[in-house]
């Protein structure tokens, strides 16, 4: 691969990052956001050994999964956008993990749908840190809760948190809504006796910043594929 390739450029992030956090790069996940692109741009980066892909539209992402799975079955495919009643289905079929939880009611028809011989549903209960009246997300005074309910359900496996804070410049304050989010994923693991390892957050404009504050996860789509505000 390339070392002007997107994705050797944001491993390089990833592993720089990691390295200043006092980190090992290998503790950080590089989910690549496809949303949008065609099943033949996942292959190339599957090709690269990219194997962890993040889709937000579910009609389009089973398509795709579909269209792939023969060829490339150990990929991993996590649904990351905000998710309606009518879709959990589907969902719950064809993921390995969703991380927009954020009302008991999907995460029930999540459990109860998912098949069993596919195994527990990988879950992050979504936050919103920011209170932001347009994002979708539990406020953070109901997470605990959630997080209680959510770990009770059979046919998921409650992972920890996910947060989309608003955009913000320099890396203090990027820093901030996602120490909220570790200190908030940290809290809920001791009220409840949970083992939340998962810290869903960082995309490309700020995953230094997630990965500082103990991001597990970094969700990144236009550092990889470019820019998708032309293709919907």
């Amino acid at each position: 691969m390339p070392l002007n390739h997107p994705l050797a450029t944001v491993r390089q992030r990833i592993e720089q990052a990691a390295k200043a956090a006092g980190r090992e790069p290998q503790s950080v996940t590089l989910l690549a956001v496809s949303k949008t692109f065609p099943a033949a741009d996942v292959a190339r980066f599957a090709a690269l050994g990219q194997t962890a892909f993040g889709e937000n539209y579910v009609q389009e992402a089973v398509d795709k999964i579909a269209a792939l799975r023969p060829a490339w079955p150990a990929l991993q495919w996590h649904f990351i956008g905000p998710l309606q009643s009518n879709k959990t289905r589907d969902v719950a079929a064809h993921f390995d993990w969703v991380h927009s939880i954020d009302r008991l009611k999907l995460a029930q028809r999540l459990s109860d749908q998912r098949p069993a011989e596919l195994g527990p549903l990988q879950v992050c209960i979504q936050v919103n840190v920011d209170g932001e009246a347009s994002k979708s997300g539990v406020p953070p005074e109901e997470a605990s809760a959630l997080a209680a309910a959510v770990a009770a359900l059979p046919r998921l496996r409650l992972r920890g948190l996910m947060c989309i804070p608003e955009p913000r410049a320099g890396t203090a304050a990027q820093r901030a809504p996602f120490a909220r989010l570790r200190t908030l994923r940290d809290a809920i693991a001791a009220e409840n006796g949970l083992a939340l390892d998962t810290l869903s957050m960082g995309m490309s404009a700020d995953l230094e910043a997630a990965i500082l504050e103990g991001s597990t996860l970094v969700r990144i789509g236009s550092a990889l594929f470019g820019d998708r505000s032309a293709r919907r």
